[in-house]
């Protein structure tokens, strides 16, 4: 299974932050789990490929998107000040 989530910011620096951000999950990964995120402008994309489990496929996803949720919420507090 694999996927390609591709998010779009409107300046390259809330892309950079967000990349930033979700990047740490593409170091420790199960095997047989591949996570990469980059930013290309200002897109953040995160391709996963699983050779295990659909659970863990999904779980992935959700995490993922937890983790951008947070990342999000952190660069509209600091947008805002």
């Amino acid at each position: 299974m694999q996927t390609e989530i591709s998010l779009s910011y409107k300046t390259t620096k809330e892309a950079e932050a967000v990349a930033q951000a979700v990047s740490p999950d593409n170091m420790k990964v199960p095997q047989g789990l591949h996570i990469e995120t980059t930013k290309q402008g200002r897109k953040v994309l995160t391709q996963i490929i699983c050779e295990i489990k659909l659970e863990t496929f999904m779980a992935t996803i959700d995490d993922l998107l937890g983790a951008v949720s947070v990342a999000e919420r952190a660069v509209s507090a600091v947008r805002s000040r």
